[in-house]
């Protein structure tokens, strides 16, 4: 007769030996589809020894629970004890072996083929580091040309000078051959003939007309450019130049052992100095504030400044006139 009640009413050793049932069906399952197969030989364990047969399964009374809410081992009988759990491979594992596959964690030896790769890989992998480094330096020597080029860039952009005749500064002559003689290239005025015709040009009305140098005695009309003919008047504005006061650089030059020899002493000025420069009626004030003698090319004195300042410039030394004196002084 079949028993009809309900979980609730079943006591903890009608469910343990429920639980053993259940659990004894799922092996026998288990075990009659391995047998289907062939994975598993009929062999099972008697009381007299290891007998191969049909009607027999080792169950798997292996653990039940305990009182003690546990697992206890061997409580189904007697026999479970003597009994032993079947030691099966899995499945999966034997398909890999029958289809010739080695175990995962096994590493396959290394094929010809492979060596070859793993060598051309290592050369692409060089290669690649070899045209990075490469890259780097065309780089670098590319940023350093084009530093290069920006500072020759620079210095052709920087103010330069107005260009004179042969590149050197105004105030050139020959020298003359004794105290008190006439040059050779003005004894042709001392005997009679003419000077030639040269225009001077007309001051404006910001142009410097006059320089006074108190230290040195200086006090001299000043004209407009400073070639040959120019200087012969007084001391010579070079065209082009700032005007008193106005910033930028204002030259000046003068003979210093010809006609008149305006500038012969201005080599005796100090720092500190003044020089007094009148436009018209105007006078602006300057303070010597450097002095140096330079090669007749070093036309880089007739650059553009930033400042106010006048540059004074004549031969030097006296009656040899192989250099020039260049004296530089600022607007106050």
């Amino acid at each position: 007769m079949p028993d009809r009640r309900t979980v609730d009413d079943l006591t903890i050793e009608d469910l343990e030996q429920i639980l053993i049932v259940k659990r004894r069906e799922a092996r026998a399952e288990r075990m009659r589809r391995l047998q289907e197969i062939g994975r598993v030989p009929v062999t099972v364990l008697t009381p007299s020894g290891w007998a191969k047969g049909d009607a027999a399964l080792p169950h798997e009374d292996l653990a039940a629970i305990g009182p003690g809410g546990g697992i206890a081992v061997g409580l189904d009988t007697p026999d479970t004890a003597r009994q032993h759990p079947f030691d099966l491979e899995p499945l999966a594992a034997k398909k890999r072996q029958k289809n010739g596959r080695k175990h995962p964690r096994e590493r396959r030896p290394r094929t010809r083929w492979g060596r070859l790769r793993d060598g051309l890989l290592l050369i692409l992998e060089v290669g690649a580091l070899l045209g990075l480094v490469a890259i780097l330096a065309t780089s670098l020597l590319n940023l350093k040309s084009l530093n290069a080029e920006y500072a020759q860039a620079g210095q052709l952009l920087a103010p330069t000078p107005t260009p004179l005749a042969g590149g050197i500064l105004p105030g050139e002559h020959q020298p003359p051959e004794e105290m008190g003689s006439v040059p050779v290239h003005l004894r042709g005025l001392v005997e009679g003939q003419g000077p030639p015709g040269v225009p001077i040009p007309t001051p404006g009305p910001e142009a410097p007309t006059r320089v006074v140098i108190p230290a040195i005695n200086v006090d001299a009309l000043v004209v407009q450019g400073d070639s040959w003919e120019q200087l012969k008047l007084g001391v010579g504005h070079h065209l082009g130049s700032a005007n008193p006061g106005e910033r930028g650089n204002m030259v000046l030059s003068g003979h210093d052992d010809i006609y008149g020899e305006i500038f012969r002493y201005l080599d005796k000025l100090e720092l500190g100095d003044e020089v007094i420069i009148y436009a018209g009626e105007q006078p602006f004030h300057y303070v010597v504030t450097a002095k140096q003698i330079v090669e007749p090319t070093e036309v880089r004195v007739l650059a553009e400044t930033t400042k106010p300042v006048a540059t004074l410039i004549t031969c030097y030394p006296y009656m040899v006139d192989t250099h020039r004196i260049i004296v530089i002084a600022e607007l106050q």
